[in-house]
């Protein structure tokens, strides 16, 4: 049940993110503004993210785990509880912020407990277990929270976020254990984990190995109808087929992550390549589109397990800030993506050259995943 907690508060802060999207003209309408600043919405959360990962992990680095998991938890039921009622949109804004910066460090810590508490040799699928939240969040929590916006007003998505994390904060407070800080030492200290060139490559294998099929993913739903000539209305049915293959995914890459981490990282990144490469290449062709598009939806979860697991692993002693760094680097590369997929419409090459691109950016990945995979053989662990 301690796992089943972890991947709940994960799935309702997934939701959280991802379901504005859904509800962004309710949103626009609701409050008087341009869509176009409605957007920023999502932007605020990005932000609160990326700066709350490594800020709020050093600030609470020597607070006891379960407290520390307890108080993360509750802020986000406040924040999208906030979020419900904010009276314009200058406080919503503030309010989405305030959402996402507990968001990367708590889940550096549900990965660290998930892994301390995990069987030797299971590491790679607590991580997965964890990370399905994630899965599920898109696939699930988002369209259902669309569904109730559309249906009850956007305030009460917001409402139905901070009550599934208010379910998870009552699980976590009867299942998570207590656990002192890892911490013990000075909290500068806790930098010094970036000195490790294990950790600086980890860090860089999750951000250039994501970056690629990120931009394909931001872009998928013109990808599906200007390039692969479906209507608009498939496309609905199309994600659910890439969901349905990052559940997949994301449980055979936690397992093959257990038998052998960097060595299935490398094939995983390989495959995602290939797969890349078929969709540029059979672009137009609408079986060929179906297909690489569930395979791109596994093997993007597939490389998540053992790349976090990765993380954990070359860290060893200040695990919580490298994976919180980690999500943060992970959040970067999601705004590169949608800066790199504008400048290749804009720039003239056209939506399909975004799986040329994201093919060579994950060959780079892979660079990567070799080398490390490398200096792991020349210098054991």
């Amino acid at each position: 049940m301690l796992i089943f907690s972890l991947l709940l508060v994960v799935f309702s802060l997934t939701t959280g993110e991802f379901v504005v999207s859904g509800i962004l003209p309710d949103v626009a309408t609701g409050l008087s503004v341009p869509l176009s600043a409605a957007g920023l919405l999502t932007t605020a959360y990005a932000v609160g993210m990326i700066v709350g990962g490594p800020v709020v992990t050093l600030l609470t680095a020597r607070l006891p785990r379960k407290p520390l998991i307890t108080g993360l938890v509750a802020t986000a039921v406040l924040a999208n509880a906030a979020s419900a009622v904010a009276p314009g949109f200058v406080v919503l804004l503030v309010t989405r912020a305030l959402a996402g910066l507990v968001v990367a460090t708590f889940f550096a810590l549900a990965l660290a407990t998930a892994v301390s508490e995990a069987r030797p040799g299971k590491q790679g699928s607590a991580v997965a277990t964890v990370a399905l939240g994630l899965n599920l969040g898109i696939v699930l929590g988002a369209p259902l929270g669309t569904f109730v916006g559309q249906h009850l007003g956007w305030r009460a998505t917001f409402w139905s976020v901070a009550a599934a994390a208010a379910v998870a904060l009552l699980m976590v407070l009867r299942f998570v254990p207590d656990r002192p800080s890892a911490t013990t030492g000075p909290v500068t200290g806790e930098l010094r984990v970036f000195t490790d060139r294990r950790v600086q490559l980890a860090i860089a294998l999750t951000a250039v190995g994501n970056v690629g099929v990120l931009t394909v993913f931001t872009y998928l739903a013109p990808l599906l109808t200007e390039v692969g000539g479906f209507p608009s209305d498939a496309v609905p049915v199309l994600l659910l087929g890439y969901g349905a293959g990052a559940v997949l995914g994301n449980a055979v890459g936690g397992r093959l992550a257990d038998r052998a981490l960097l060595p299935s990282l490398a094939g995983l990144l390989a495959a995602l390549a290939v797969v890349l490469g078929v969709a540029w290449l059979g672009g137009g062709n609408p079986v060929a589109t179906v297909v690489t598009t569930v395979l791109l939806g596994a093997l993007a979860f597939a490389i998540v397990p053992g790349m976090q697991t990765r993380v954990i692993t070359a860290a060893g002693s200040a695990p919580t800030l490298a994976v919180a760094v980690n999500a943060s680097g992970y959040q970067l590369a999601a705004a590169f993506a949608g800066w790199l997929g504008g400048r290749l419409v804009d720039g003239g090459a056209g939506l399909r050259s975004i799986y040329l691109v994201a093919a060579v950016l994950t060959v780079a990945g892979l660079g990567i995943a070799l080398y490390s995979l490398r200096q792991d053989r020349r210098v054991p662990a």
